[in-house]
């Protein structure tokens, strides 16, 4: 049974800024802002929210089934997919578009300023979730707004239990729009900055959205995360990294470890632990699918950081 993976394939031009954004943002000019940043190291790696989580949980073991839509210029990481035996059976491909494509600058503090081109996801509403078989659990992650309307609604209608995580797509939805994902999901994720704009835009408390789902997941960076769930509330400690390089990623590593824990069916303490430690283990690495372990490594390092086995 696979974990259906609903999001968007990008190449995420990633350039770091030596110094701190806050030297050079002046608060009472933000209105007439005009900076420029000169970034002397840049990459390109392969990302998007559907690649980066799927890359993840197939480290695991898991089962991936991304469904995306992406460009003509996909074929370097097509080529990338089938190396790590990805299924591409529900990427397609919009020959008149470009694959979505990031800008990402982070500064000395891990700050991150963000642009991004959607391209070719802005046709994701063209995929439907029924078209896929087998599938035990999904995620509704970031996406053409239109595409991630009616996977959810998809998802709901066919039955299958999923995560609702609208990371970066949450300026897309007004409060309605973002109250219709809650009552659909059976799972919220956000980071704890995402999760106070669906407080504002709701005027839903957690303990209201916490009714409507059978879990609200929070995660607060070197904090840690918190689950609430079916009335208990059950705090993830954060390991300590090995470095910290890129932040970039940190959170759809994050959520393949929560869907590798619903394939699984183990517990919540010990889904949100590896879903934590897969984090941790992402944040060491620049790029965010350029870390690599064996299953058997990995938990050799979830028994080392949790004192226990799964």
């Amino acid at each position: 049974m696979s974990a259906l993976i609903c999001g968007s394939f990008a190449f995420d031009n990633i350039m770091v800024f030596p110094d701190r954004f806050k030297n050079h943002i002046l608060p009472e000019k933000v209105h007439i802002l005009n900076v420029s940043f000169l970034v002397p190291e840049m990459r390109r790696q392969f990302g998007g929210c559907a690649g980066n989580i799927a890359y993840n949980l197939k480290l695991l073991g898991g089962s991936p089934l991304p469904m995306a839509t992406v460009g003509s210029d996909f074929g370097d990481y097509s080529a990338w997919l089938d190396k790590h035996k990805i299924s591409r059976d529900h990427i397609k491909v919009v020959d008149s578009e470009f694959t979505g494509q990031a800008f990402i600058t982070t500064d000395l503090d891990d700050n991150q300023i963000t642009a991004f081109h959607p391209g070719a996801m802005q046709h994701a509403h063209t995929q439907k979730v029924t078209d896929a078989k087998g599938v035990k659990v999904g995620i509704v992650s970031p996406d053409g707004r239109d595409g991630m309307l009616q996977h959810a609604e998809q998802f709901a209608e066919a039955g299958i239990p999923f995560i609702f995580d609208p990371g970066q797509g949450m300026p897309m939805f007004d409060g309605d729009e973002l109250k219709k994902f809650v009552e659909l999901a059976t799972y919220v994720t956000l980071n704890d900055y995402e999760w106070q704009l669906l407080r504002e835009r709701t005027g839903l408390s957690e303990q209201e959205v916490s009714d409507r789902v059978e879990a609200l997941i929070i995660t607060r960076g070197g904090d840690g995360s918190d689950i609430y769930a079916k009335g208990e509330h059950y705090q993830i400690p954060c390991t300590k990294p090995e470095a910290v390089n890129d932040p970039t990623g940190c959170g759809d590593a994050y959520r393949a470890g929560l869907l590798y824990g619903f394939e699984q069916e183990l517990d919540w303490p010990t889904t949100g632990r590896i879903a934590s430690l897969m984090g941790t283990i992402k944040v060491a690495h620049h790029g965010t699918q350029n870390h690599s372990f064996t299953l058997d490594e990995f938990k050799a390092k979830y028994k080392e950081a949790f004192g226990s086995s799964f």
